[in-house]
């Protein structure tokens, strides 16, 4: 099943570079005339298929380790207020900026959702070390992402029709927006962000029977718990940030994953999660594509997402 999900990825992918509003060879990227089609190519449609791999994997991993840490089924990477911190980044620069005069270039934008991923991450690490239970941490991340909320909108209602439609534009999500020269930035935190996720595997298997279980295994929880919202805060937030906020992947894929090895195994469904999450985001930018203005990549994934959600509360009633 591995094999496949691999051959899978490799298909999208290829189909990803060749798909689009107009269709493109792949012969097209060892040409030597350096035509346009290379061009679209390498430029445009290759950094968007690499992308969407490294969205779907770290929204898919976050998420797993967020439904293992609160043992809910329906926890995600955005729980702990991480996007909700870079909305408001985003919507501070934008929003705000724009009255006194200020210009958002895309790497402002970026820097300004990663300041406010952040703050709002660091908060949460702040009051882990106070917080002994899981639902009391959940319900204050879920808090601080309201109070960021609420300023977002309050922001909203003050501002120009122009910025706000920018700032729209950034909310719905897309993978167009990282380009080879932002693609140095994103790499590093995904990786940082996902090697300390493949660090916590035996832990999470642990905490998986419950906190006390796992302190019988000597699983030092507090130090295991800041480590996973660290980790969810690099992968979540610093795709969020590059990429706006992308909707649903996080919380259905753990559970398609679990599904087709049908395990909780974090050594299966962690590695499973990620291929899974990165076939189907380069599936939803195929689609998104094949348009003359392309969709946004959040409506896709939620369309793809939302039935496996409803699917699983069903399950359970």
């Amino acid at each position: 099943m591995t094999i496949l999900l691999v051959l899978l990825l490799s298909l999208l992918f290829v189909l990803d570079l060749c798909f689009g509003s107009i269709r493109i060879g792949l012969s097209e990227l060892f040409s030597s005339d350096g035509g346009m089609n290379r061009q679209i190519l390498l430029d445009l449609r290759l950094p968007r298929a690499i992308t969407a791999v490294l969205a779907g994997a770290a929204l898919s991993v976050s998420g797993l380790m967020m439904q293992t840490l609160f043992r809910n089924p329906l926890a995600g990477p955005y729980i702990l207020g991480v996007s909700s911190g870079a909305t408001f980044g985003v919507g501070l620069l934008v929003m705000v900026g724009t009255m006194v005069g200020f210009a958002a270039t895309n790497m402002l934008t970026v820097v300004a959702a990663i300041t406010g991923a952040t703050v709002c991450l660091l908060l949460v690490l702040a009051i882990s070390y106070r917080v002994e239970s899981q639902v009391s941490l959940l319900i204050i991340g879920m808090m601080i992402g309201s109070i960021a909320g609420a300023l977002v909108n309050l922001m909203q209602n003050f501002a120009n029709p122009d910025a706000l439609k920018l700032f729209i534009v950034w909310s719905l999500g897309s993978l167009s927006s990282v380009t080879w020269h932002e693609m140095p930035l994103l790499l590093p935190i995904f990786v940082l962000g996902l090697l300390l996720a493949l660090v916590l595997i035996k832990p999470l298997n642990g905490l998986l029977l419950g906190e006390n279980y796992a302190r019988g295994l000597g699983i030092n929880v507090s130090r295991t718990r800041m480590l996973i919202v660290l980790s969810t805060g690099l992968l979540a937030g610093g795709i969020t940030a590059f990429c706006g906020p992308i909707a649903f992947v996080g919380v259905a894929v753990p559970h398609l994953a679990r599904g087709l090895f049908r395990t909780s195994n974090h050594r299966i469904t962690m590695p499973v999660s990620a291929l899974v999450g990165a076939d189907l985001l380069l599936l939803c930018d195929i689609i998104a594509n094949q348009f003359t203005y392309p969709l946004p990549i959040s409506t896709l994934s939620a369309l793809f997402g939302a039935p496996i959600i409803i699917w699983i509360i069903l399950r359970r009633i």
